[in-house]
């Protein structure tokens, strides 16, 4: 049995006992985790397709540890300007291992208290976001931010450029998490903070470097 199923933005086809390298997950190492948005499962001759996803069905793993992937080196270079800029950049990966794989019947209890929780924190966030209104910055500046995730930003209490250069890379991946994409936020804090300062012009100068908020 094989199944396809989303896991942290991307679409892996697994089997049992597969080891799998994804993006970066919030639960620590030894502890299991579930997918519920599996998109196929194949069992031979049968195949089932979901609509998107197949309802009750689910793919369980084990995290087995959080690692880092090979350097990839981006070099960009302007001609006639003299410009040359070198960076390398490290993805931040988990490594997990297929422990299941079920067609029907997957319990989603665990899943749905996540989201209760993820409701109330938006719901307590929400009173606080129409305080700040008139004092809230427009995050959408900061390259790799957008709609979305300044929207999903607020709702955790980070509003102004201040609150998100307070914020360490980890925990806006971790509020982030359920945005589909792949979002590098490395440098967000760092943007963040001269926005905040008022550095405009030094800010634009690194953002022109920049790739969708990755250096």
């Amino acid at each position: 049995m094989y199944a396809i199923v989303e896991i942290a933005g991307q679409q892996f086809k697994v089997v049992k006992d597969q080891k799998v390298f994804v993006h970066r997950l919030q639960t620590e190492e030894g502890k299991q985790v579930a997918f519920d948005n599996v998109l196929l499962i194949g069992d031979g001759d049968n195949v089932t397709v979901g609509a998107p996803a197949i309802d009750g069905a689910q793919v369980g793993a084990k995290v087995l540890k959080h690692l880092k992937g090979d350097k990839v080196i981006v070099f960009k270079k302007k001609r006639r300007k003299g410009y040359r800029k070198k960076n390398g950049h490290r993805q931040s990966l988990t490594e997990i291992v297929i422990e299941s794989i079920a067609a029907s019947g997957a319990k989603k209890a665990a899943p749905a208290k996540a989201e209760k929780k993820a409701e109330v924190k938006t719901a307590e966030a929400k009173p606080a976001a129409k305080k700040a209104t008139g004092k809230a910055d427009d995050l959408k500046k900061v390259e790799g931010i957008g709609p979305k995730i300044a929207e999903t930003l607020a709702a955790a209490g980070i509003t102004t450029f201040a609150e998100l250069a307070k914020t360490d890379a980890a925990k806006i991946s971790e509020i982030i998490a359920e945005v589909r994409g792949n979002h590098v936020t490395d440098t967000w804090s760092a943007q963040a903070k001269l926005a905040a300062e008022g550095k405009w012009d030094e800010l634009k100068k690194w953002q022109d470097e920049l790739n969708g908020g990755k250096a």
